[in-house]
């Protein structure tokens, strides 16, 4: 059929309910808006989601007319969302999709195919596939039975084996008018969709299938409100009550009394076996509730089917939950849980090899112990220490000690408490802190007590893939298992985010239970107290000569390459910029020392500071930064200084690692001023003046807006706050970037100090502010 134009009403209409998402919502509206039939709106319900969500929404919706958000001013729930949706949509079709789904391609144009050749059902049932966190597709159990359909129309209240497909919403379209003409509207609680599918089943006259699989079905590790034990899964008693009392006023469909009474009491079973639906000391209340709702609702004659166990069906029917238990429904989850016990007690026993430390962990934890730890215990750095340095101003109640290698001793500083990893007061304060401080993941044998807290804080903003998505890329993964990587994720119970991208990838690509800190990174707050002597002095402490233009150039590793091969000619690029720029050169700090890298600087071509330990100094130091794909650029972005993308193998990096976003597209946001593809390129971006222009300029504005909003030098404060004070108010908000005062660059450091010196009355000279002038020291 033609797609219609504008000012028409659109074919369909996709409500889509958004709580708690930020994480998957774009995945689910990129599969909407990218779809080739075009004629349809996204009717988005932000339903109070505390998270990002709403932001995401605001961001299509400005980009795209098709989106349409509402929000409600207080969280109502799935059922209320949905009908917001309803209530505003104007398509011919509802289609519910949830926001952690997504449609297949093709999706919407095979389903407005086959609604046009059926004239226009009042439902469509389509297929869908299951996908899991480690890739796997599952196909759904009713592929064969939507094929066998064909193009067949067909009443569906005589056609049971479709009143038998999984009862969801999402694997359905509802001509709108059918659906508001009979007044359906979604109850509050889960179960709703179970409801909401037999009652508009039973009321439609024409239905038609499509064995199309439309939409990809995310079987989440975490985060899943179903998985999500509570008495709110008491709610299926209501939904199901509802349902029958439907039927109850359609007495032309008591012959299927006894195929839903069958339905409802297999959904009891399946439900209250659940550890992840019906807790324990629940269970003998539900299991009561549904033994009343059997007796209430028994049609008269029924026997169970033969595909169900008749002993679970007359143990409820006599409501005696003793015998219900010794059938072993619910042994069988007692049993799986003591199995999981058994199985997490022997990885405690084999990963905790150290007696000392088993011994150590019957002891009580001490409240004000924290165990600090950097890249894989080298030396303290990065944001841990920018959170253990403010947690000392701000919590000096609690005592930080440093984890570090044995070869890693000479570089903690002097009075920082440490301890070598394996030592026995490495497993005393492992086993007894109970806080715990990292920007990687803490070793497997690490034993997380209740009571224990660990903070992630992270060392980047993740333009590769990671966590899970790095599956799809053995060049990244290489033999890494993805199952361990996700227990010591579990492990976290904060995770630090520098900006709003970071947020949504660390909750999608590491599914597990942390909340997220959105607070900028602790480590980038030096770039907003640091004044200009400052700046100079770190210059010189690395032997920059006054005057020149320092360079710092950082790449980062390569996943299908092993050990450091050089991506730009050193000694051309230095040679062609001339004197007056030096190279500052960090290679990644995977790589060990590089005996060329050292030959050019006893030559005077470059200074290596791959060893340097602070890349905040770094920073700070340099005029510009060259790199290619690291996350270095986000950080630096926030000093507000020339960034040159240096990327002469993208291709061949997005195929063997994947990136979250094009890096090289020239929008505002995503690239971050001047891009070179080879070393010519780059060299005329330096002598035109390209590199620090006007258009450059104003990408990096863009870029900074998008990665550093929360970056004002109070991120580890807010760190601090969140994690050892437990501030139950909202944490300091951000400065606006306007408001911003962040260190000086290097150039304009020269200035002001050079305008330090004041003549004072009587002709003598002294510093500026010494006799009432307004200093710039410390400034920023």
């Amino acid at each position: 059929m033609p797609e219609t134009g504008p000012g028409s009403a659109p074919r369909f209409s996709v409500i889509v309910p958004v709580f708690n998402v930020q994480g998957y919502l774009r995945a689910c509206l990129d599969s909407l808006l990218g779809q080739d039939f075009t004629d349809f709106e996204v009717i988005a319900v932000d339903d109070r989601s505390p998270d990002l969500s709403g932001e995401i929404l605001a961001e299509y919706a400005a980009r795209d007319p098709r989106v349409i958000t509402v929000r409600h001013e207080e969280n109502r729930g799935i059922g209320a969302a949905r009908n917001t949706g309803v209530d505003r949509a104007s398509g011919d079709y509802l289609l519910f999709l949830d926001s952690d789904d997504t449609l297949t391609a093709g999706a919407l144009r095979a389903m407005a195919d086959r609604l046009a050749a059926s004239d226009d059902p009042d439902l469509l049932l389509f297929d869908h596939v299951r996908t899991y966190w480690w890739h796997a597709v599952q196909p759904s159990a009713a592929r064969e039975l939507l094929a066998g359909a064909g193009a067949e129309v067909f009443r569906p209240a005589e056609r049971t084996e479709f009143l038998q497909m999984f009862a969801v919403v999402w694997n359905r379209a509802f001509r709108r008018d059918f659906f508001v003409d009979h007044g359906f509207r979604y109850t509050d609680g889960l179960y709703e969709d179970a409801l909401m599918v037999y009652t508009t089943m039973l009321t439609a006259e024409r239905a038609v299938c499509l064995d199309h699989a439309c939409v990809e079905y995310r079987q989440r590790r975490h985060g899943n409100s179903m998985k999500t034990p509570g008495r709110k899964h008491f709610t299926i008693f209501e939904q199901y009550q509802r349902l029958f009392d439907f039927l109850d006023g359609r007495p032309d469909l008591d012959h299927l009394r006894p195929l839903f009474f069958e339905r409802m009491v297999s959904h009891f079973l399946f439900t209250g076996a659940r550890e992840s639906r019906v807790p324990a000391g629940d269970r003998p209340e539900y299991f009561e509730r549904a033994a009343a709702m059997y007796r209430r609702h028994k049609p008269a004659g029924f026997t169970p089917p033969d595909e169900v166990d008749a002993r679970q069906f007359q143990a409820l029917e006599r409501g005696s939950y003793r015998a219900f238990q010794a059938l072993g429904l619910v042994g069988r989850t007692r049993d799986s849980g003591r199995q999981r016990l058994r199985r997490t007690r022997r990885a405690m026993n084999s990963r905790a090899t150290s007696a000392a430390y088993r011994l150590q962990r019957r002891r009580p934890l001490d409240p004000g112990l924290a165990v600090f730890s950097s890249y894989w215990n080298r030396t303290p750095s990065c944001n841990p220490l920018a959170v253990y340095e403010k947690a000392r101003e701000l919590a000096p109640h609690i005592r930080g000690v440093w984890v570090v290698r044995e070869d890693a001793v000479d570089s903690v500083p002097d009075g920082m408490d440490h301890v070598v990893v394996n030592t026995p007061r490495y497993w005393e304060v492992m086993a007894r802190a109970t806080y715990f401080v990292n920007n990687v993941n803490f070793a497997d044998h690490v034993v997380k007590r209740p009571g224990q807290i660990h903070l992630q804080t992270h060392h980047g903003t993740p333009l590769k893939r990671m966590g899970i998505d790095q599956q799809k890329y053995p060049a990244a993964v290489k033999g890494m298992s993805m199952r361990k990587l996700l227990e010591r994720a579990d492990r976290w119970d904060l995770s630090v985010s520098a900006n709003p991208h970071s947020t949504e990838q660390w909750e999608r690509v590491y599914p597990c239970g942390f909340a997220s800190v959105d607070a900028g990174y602790p480590r980038n707050d030096v770039f907003f107290r640091t004044g200009a002597q400052e700046v100079l002095d770190i210059r010189a402490r690395l032997g920059i000569a006054p005057g020149t233009t320092a360079v710092l150039y950082a790449p980062t590793v390569r996943d299908y390459q092993v050990g450091y091969i050089p991506r730009l000619d050193l000694e051309k690029v230095t040679r062609e910029l001339g004197p007056d720029v030096v190279l500052l050169v960090r290679t990644h700090y995977f790589y060990d020392r590089n005996p060329h890298l050292q030959r050019l600087q006893e030559q005077g071509a470059l200074i290596d500071v791959s060893r340097h330990p602070s890349v905040e100094e770094l920073c700070l130091a340099a005029d510009a930064l060259v790199t290619d794909y690291s996350s270095i650029m986000f950080d630096y972005a926030g000093l507000d200084r020339p960034i040159i993308t240096y990327a002469d193998d993208w291709e061949t990096y997005v195929r063997s690692r994947g990136v979250t976003f094009d890096l090289l597209s020239g929008q505002p946001g995503e690239t971050p001023g001047v891009v070179a593809t080879g070393e010519d390129e780059l060299i005329e971006a330096f002598r035109s003046g390209r590199w620090k222009g006007d258009e450059a300029g104003e990408l990096r504005a863009a870029f900074r807006a998008r990665f550093c909003p929360w970056d004002d030098g109070h991120a580890a404060e807010r760190v601090v706050r969140r994690t050892f004070l437990g501030a139950g108010e909202p944490l300091p908000a951000p400065l606006p970037l306007s408001e911003r005062t962040v260190a000086p660059s290097p150039e304009e450091a020269a200035r002001r100090v050079a305008g330090t010196v004041l003549v004072c009355p009587g002709g003598a000279s002294a510093p500026d502010g010494a006799a009432g002038g307004s200093g710039v020291e410390g400034t920023g």
